[in-house]
Parts: structure tokens; C-alpha cells; sequence
């Protein structure tokens, strides 16, 4: 099963009663059915891909509302051949949509009436109904974190930007095949959106994972800086022995001032060190303090005597 599946199965599973499971009810319906005439009157048709959200449906219709239901299953005709479960709605339509927040005196609207999501509560519903509705979210073992929301239109689509702002989720909306698509990005949001449907188990799976390879990532890029701090070091060590090399060979070093000879007898000494090593070697051997800089400053005078004989030779 995908991470999205879980998902689903999981917030399908969460007991719902009274504005709440009428706010989840609502997103359901809107994204997932399509009215049609019989001669029974209007009638609902609700197809989705998904075995528990089609019994999520039908479980939230039956205990809020005396209607007839038939259930069935068929076969997408394509390659992938998912199964189809659909219920038809067949006595009451209208008082459904009316009650749902989605039919009034205007007609079937494109987004719900406000009362449906007047208490954070219910706006937590909504959204847990939209993601079992048409939501999909990429597993957390992926590096590009993304969770989307295919909306039934953009009036919709900036519905559902509205609701996931009350929590704090930032969401952005996007045209794919002609579809509405409200989507986040960051990871820590998408927790924060599996936080508010409350899909507690996703959410451990999501941030275990996440933390546990954001952790290795951090080791390795520590690793990779420390690394680069020792060539560093490694290469700067070896420029400061090539000119110490060139003024021995000249017979310059004994004539240097006593503070560049003491540096000069410590690099040959210490040869791998970095200069707080050498610092510190520095003030355990001759009781003088000496800041890194100034040990640097000081292999900048021996490079600069090396430079000039360099030119003279």
C-alpha cells in the first residue's frame, strides 16, 4: 500500500458524529460525485479508487441520513485496471446537498456555504474528507516532499486554500490537465497538515523517516566540511614548508628574527597542525600567547622573505 493509502486508511477509520462528520461528508461528495436523473428523481453517484474511503461514505451517509443506497464495483477500462467503487444515492438528493451546504436556491454551488466549516473543527473534517476525497502526498523516504489536493474547481480550490491557512499551512494552487490542484511543498507543513486530518501514525512514519534522513544528511555534510577544513589545513601546511624550504637552501632562516624562527622550528615540528594547533603549541613551549592570526600573519612575512628569493634565484 502507498504512504497515501496509509494515510487514507488510517483518517477512514476516525469516529465522526454531528457538524463534524457533515463538514468531511461534504468534501466527499463534492469531489467525488456527479448527479444524474432517473425516474426515481435526482440521484447521486459516488465513484472512488479506494475500498475504505467508498466505506467511509457510505457509513457517514447511513448514520446521518434515511436514504436508499446501492453499492457496486467495476473496472477502470486502461492498462492499470483499478477497481471502481461507486454508491448511488438514490431517494433525497436534494435535502443531502442542501444539508451538506452545497445546494441552495441558486442551484448546486462550487464551493460549500460557511456554515459547513464554521468551527475549527469542522474545518479539520473538511480537509481530512478533501485528502480522502482526491489527495495523494509522496512518501517520506522521497527528498521532494509534496502533498496535493485535486479540487473540484478554483472557487474550490481557494476554499481549501482558506481552510488549510487557519492552521498555519500554506498552500498554493496550480492548473494540471485542465484540474484545480492545491499543493504544499515543505515538509514540515505537510506534517502539519497530517497533524490537523489527524493521521497520528502517517505522522510518526512522515517525521521518523524525515528526521532520521535530514540527521544523515546533516552528518555527511559535516563530515564533507570537516574533510574540506583538513585539505585546507593540508594544503596551507604544505605552502608554509616549501617557503621555509626555500629560504634553508638560501641560508636565510638563522637570520631571521627570533619570533620567525621559533614559528619556523614549530611547523617543521608539527608539520600536519593547524595554526590553532600551532597557536597553542606556541604558548605551551615558550609561555607567549599567540592568536591565530597573528601565527598567520607571521607565515605571511615568511612567504613574503620567500617570495623575494624566489625572484632573486
Amino acid at each position: 500500500m502507498s504512504f497515501a493509502g496509509e494515510v487514507k486508511q488510517e483518517v477512514a477509520q476516525k469516529i465522526m458524529s454531528g457538524n463534524d462528520a457533515r463538514a468531511e461528508l461534504s468534501a466527499l461528495i463534492q469531489m467525488c460525485s456527479s448527479l444524474s436523473l432517473s425516474s426515481r428523481g435526482m440521484t447521486i453517484l459516488v465513484n472512488v479508487e479506494n475500498a475504505s474511503v467508498a466505506r467511509r461514505i457510505y457509513t457517514l451517509i447511513k448514520d446521518r441520513y434515511d436514504t436508499d443506497i446501492e453499492m457496486f464495483v467495476k473496472r477502470k477500462m486502461n492498462l492499470r485496471k483499478n477497481r471502481i467503487y461507486g454508491l448511488r444515492i438514490l431517494s433525497h438528493a436534494t435535502v443531502i446537498l442542501q444539508d451538506l451546504g452545497l445546494y441552495s436556491s441558486r442551484g448546486l454551488l462550487e464551493k460549500p456555504l460557511a456554515k459547513i466549516v464554521q468551527t475549527d473543527n469542522n474545518a479539520r473534517a473538511y480537509l481530512a474528507g478533501a485528502f480522502l476525497a482526491s489527495g495523494s502526498i509522496n512518501p517520506p523516504e522521497k527528498t521532494n516532499y509534496h502533498l496535493e489536493v485535486t479540487a473540484a474547481g478554483e472557487p474550490h480550490g481557494e476554499f481549501l486554500i482558506r481552510q488549510m491557512a487557519r492552521f498555519g499551512i500554506p498552500a498554493k494552487i496550480t492548473v494540471r490537465r485542465n484540474k484545480t490542484v492545491v499543493y504544499v511543498k515543505a515538509a514540515e507543513k505537510i506534517g502539519d497538515f497530517l497533524r490537523c486530518i489527524e493521521a497520528d501514525q502517517a505522522l510518526m512514519k512522515f517525521e521518523n523517516i524525515r528526521i532520521s534522513r535530514d540527521f544523515s544528511n546533516s552528518i555527511t555534510r559535516l563530515n564533507n566540511m570537516d574533510l574540506a577544513n583538513e585539505v585546507k589545513v593540508q594544503s596551507a601546511a604544505a605552502g608554509q614548508l616549501e617557503d621555509i624550504r626555500v629560504l634553508q637552501e638560501a641560508g636565510k632562516v638563522e637570520k631571521l628574527d627570533e619570533k620567525l624562527q621559533d614559528i619556523i622550528r614549530i611547523r617543521l615540528e608539527y608539520p600536519e597542525s593547524s595554526l590553532n594547533e600551532l597557536a597553542a603549541l606556541y604558548e605551551k613551549k615558550t609561555g607567549i600567547r599567540v592568536s591565530k592570526s597573528g601565527m598567520k600573519h607571521r607565515f605571511v612575512k615568511i612567504h613574503e622573505l620567500a617570495q623575494k628569493q624566489r625572484e632573486r634565484a
